[in-house]
């Protein structure tokens, strides 16, 4: 996996933020007019660096410093070469002579600073970033004593800020002639190359198409959106992963442009883990662009997660799913709304000064691929099923920060396999709807009609069996009276195949998931990954029906 890119489209600051929150092991190469440097990152922090125009050995520093002399440093040396280049200098400097660990660590930290802020000068070139198993696969086993490297990192959160602030006085003080005083900055050769900002004068009277980046893991989905968008006069960036529309629009900021940015809610996060990276990307791109205009679409309801969305001042659109996107008036309904919610976010914006902010969190963490942006052939089932999508989710249900959303989990992960699904909680020896998705039509909603069913836990009825089992199955049901009287609620007629997983939390039941194709009739898939997310969920659910109780009580 790597990262690369233009400077001239990401700057230091940008590029800082996004490998230190992979928390990976690597390097960051620059290239710019002849000029190389690099940034060696360990877990996500900074402890090493090195430039072309920035050359200055540990020694020579500790010299000028008067920490050692000239004699120490030679022995040194000497017996670095004697083992083979394996140790660093500064770690033989500790061990053999005395010298103090705090002051060589607080000379590397400044010299890889030093030399980082000078990196923030080089305007145009290229950059990658490549990802090692650990820090020794950087040099191979000789370590360079021109180098030095700290065992506890930089945080590169603060060489951003630090940099880009040293960027913008140097950039003020070459174009108003200003000479800065002597300060301890001044001893840093940072060369600026000066860049043109975007004209500020352009016409008004002339209005561009609308901006639009749309980012949606879901192949099929993403083209029919842009294809509609494109053929209605937006300019459509098209994305399926967060960290590149994260790249995405940063680079039409720095440009001058504000886009409108279309999300899907339900996609993987960042660092792979979990389903809900929707919501994180909302929150990233809000944190660091404030006036940006959000709009969030799935492909199930959700009545929780749409409040939050609403309640946060964003549109939420419910999107054609899977199986629906070939359905040219579902999908033209669709289209219709989305053209209209960004016509009416369309109104001109002037990008003022732009404020750096670098408070993404350390809990977002992103994994550099290489994707195109519109994958050519999608599988949208065989891509984000299994055991790889598992992983990620029951990751999830381990986040302490997932509060209500197990809930929008056990969907989502039921959308793998079926055309519609309900959760039914578990109480009192009652089974109540609690959620659902797929289901629609007539005058009721589809959650105004799951929440209406409810029935004793000892009927006779399709959960019976899996209910005395405590295991998942699928099978053809034979309906009874009370089978009868859900689905005449739920509408649509009764399916030929269905799915029940029981969840249990501490071996009591505490509730269903149903599932089934309907209207389709498809086949149900293997079901093997969602009974062994449903046995590890009924912890989580338990605690988020507990939660939602206590709410409503504190709310009454």
């Amino acid at each position: 996996m790597s990262l690369v890119g233009n400077l001239e489209d990401l700057g230091l600051g940008e590029i800082l933020q996004i490998v230190s929150l992979s928390r990976k092991t690597g390097v960051l190469s620059l290239h710019s007019r002849s000029r190389e440097g690099s940034i060696i990152f360990r877990k996500g922090q900074v402890v090493r660096a090195s430039s072309s125009t920035f050359q200055q050995s540990l020694g020579e520093v500790l010299i000028q410093k008067n920490v050692v002399d000239p004699a120490v440093i030679r022995k040194a040396l000497s017996v670095q070469q004697e083992h083979g280049f394996k140790e660093l200098l500064g770690v033989i400097l500790v061990k053999n002579f005395g010298v103090s660990q705090e002051t060589v660590e607080e000379i590397v930290r400044e010299q890889i600073e030093n030399v980082v802020f000078s990196l923030f000068a080089w305007a145009d070139g290229s950059f990658n970033f490549d990802v090692k198993d650990d820090i020794e696969t950087v040099d191979g086993t000789k370590m360079d004593p021109l180098q030095f490297m700290l065992d506890q990192g930089l945080n590169p959160q603060f060489l951003a800020m630090e940099g880009t602030r040293m960027l913008d006085e140097n950039r003020y003080a070459a174009e108003t002639d200003y000479a800065a005083d002597d300060s301890d900055e001044s001893d840093i050769n940072l060369a600026f190359d000066l860049i043109e900002a975007p004209d500020s004068n352009l016409n008004d009277s002339v209005i561009a198409p609308p901006q639009v980046v749309v980012v949606d893991d879901d192949g099929p989905t993403l083209r029919a959106i842009t294809d509609s968008l494109t053929e209605s006069g937006c300019v459509v960036h098209a994305m399926t992963r967060s960290e590149d529309t994260l790249i995405k629009v940063d680079s039409l900021h720095r440009g001058g442009i504000l886009p409108i940015v279309v999300i899907d809610l339900i996609m993987p996060k960042m660092d792979g883990s979990g389903v809900l990276g929707g919501i994180e990307l909302l929150e990233l791109l809000h944190n660091n662009f404030a006036d940006l205009k959000i709009i969030v679409i799935s492909d199930y309801q959700h009545a929780d997660a749409e409040a939050r969305i609403r309640d946060a001042g964003f549109h939420f659109l419910l999107k054609p799913r899977r199986v629906e996107i070939n359905n040219q008036t579902l999908l033209q309904s669709f289209n219709s709304q989305l053209l209209q919610n960004i016509q009416s976010s369309v109104d001109r914006i002037e990008v003022t000064n732009r404020k750096e902010r670098y408070n993404l969190g350390d809990e977002l963490r992103i994994e550099m691929g290489e994707d195109d942006d519109v994958p050519s052939n999608v599988d949208p089932v065989s891509s984000n099923s299994g055991l790889s999508l598992l992983r990620g989710m029951l990751e999830e249900l381990n986040n302490p920060d997932l509060q209500g959303g197990v809930l929008l989990l056990v969907l989502r992960f039921a959308s793998e396999f079926f055309d519609r699904a309900i959760v039914f909680k578990a109480e009192n020896n009652v089974i109540y709807g609690s959620g659902q998705f797929g289901i629609s039509g007539g005058k009721m909603s589809g959650d105004e009609r799951v929440s209406a069913i409810h029935f004793p836990l000892e009927a006779d009825s399709i959960f019976k069996n899996v209910q005395l089992s405590g295991q998942s199955a699928t099978f053809k049901p034979t309906f009874t009276t009370v089978d009868k009287k859900i689905f005449e609620q739920l509408e649509g007629g009764l399916p030929g195949e269905v799915f029940v997983g029981p969840i249990i939390s501490k071996s009591r039941l505490i509730g269903f998931l149903y599932g089934d194709n309907q209207p389709s009739k498809n086949p149900i898939a293997e079901t093997e990954s969602l009974a062994i997310f449903l046995s590890q969920a009924g912890i989580a659910m338990e605690k988020s029906f507990l939660e939602k109780q206590l709410h409503e009580r504190v709310s009454s």
